[in-house]
């Protein structure tokens, strides 16, 4: 591939990319691996779920109280990774960490599953708990607390975005000689972004 078949915005290739590995097969398209960083420089990395992007960031939606929260609240900073194998593709991102509005995740909260806002509800995530039984003990708690109403957003959950500053795209290659694009830009703390530079890199 060359680096003109890409699209100069790289959030439009993105999602070109995004739509391409949910038509593959592939079994888990909106798996994307979140890494963070305590404010010591110690990183963590899980396996969470893509959520869309709003206004230009990726989206991410979490007990605001787990250790991944904590993380992005005081090293506001994070990286993205998705990797697709029935494509051979990796797409990887990079940026700066803003509070969510709470409006905008209280319409996604309210767009889960019942049975997921209930959990939110069950789960004071990556905390201690004595056994399965105790967890699910809290659950028929809020069960009965909602029952016949609305599920509210508990306050100790929301989301975070993920502002891009860089982002690679990545293509096995014969030879382990791989196809890389990466896309850089300045995002300041205030004001507007600046316009996106892309490059090929070597592999």
């Amino acid at each position: 591939m060359d680096i003109t078949d890409l699209q100069r915005n790289p959030l439009a290739e993105f999602e070109t990319w995004f739509d391409l590995a949910v038509k593959s097969g592939e079994k888990h398209p909106d798996a994307m691996t979140l890494a963070t960083c305590t404010k010591g420089a110690v990183p963590s990395a899980r396996v969470v779920l893509y959520k869309g992007l709003s206004k230009g960031a990726f989206r991410i939606f979490t007990n605001l109280e787990s250790r991944k929260a904590r993380e992005l609240i005081s090293n506001p900073r994070a990286a993205l990774a998705f990797h697709w194998k029935q494509l051979d593709r990796q797409v990887r991102i990079e940026g700066r960490i803003l509070s969510m509005p709470r409006k905008e995740a209280e319409k996604y909260f309210h767009s889960r599953p019942r049975t997921s806002q209930l959990g939110a509800w069950a789960s004071k995530q990556s905390t201690v708990i004595p056994n399965r039984e105790a967890l699910i003990g809290r659950l028929r708690h809020y069960e009965m607390l909602f029952e016949g109403r609305e599920v509210e957003l508990p306050k100790h959950w929301g989301g975070f975005l993920l502002v891009p500053e860089r982002i690679e795209f990545w293509i096995d290659g014969e030879f382990r000689l791989h196809d890389r694009f990466e896309y850089t830009r300045k995002v300041p703390a205030r004001g507007k972004p600046g316009a996106w530079k892309r490059v090929r890199l070597s592999p």
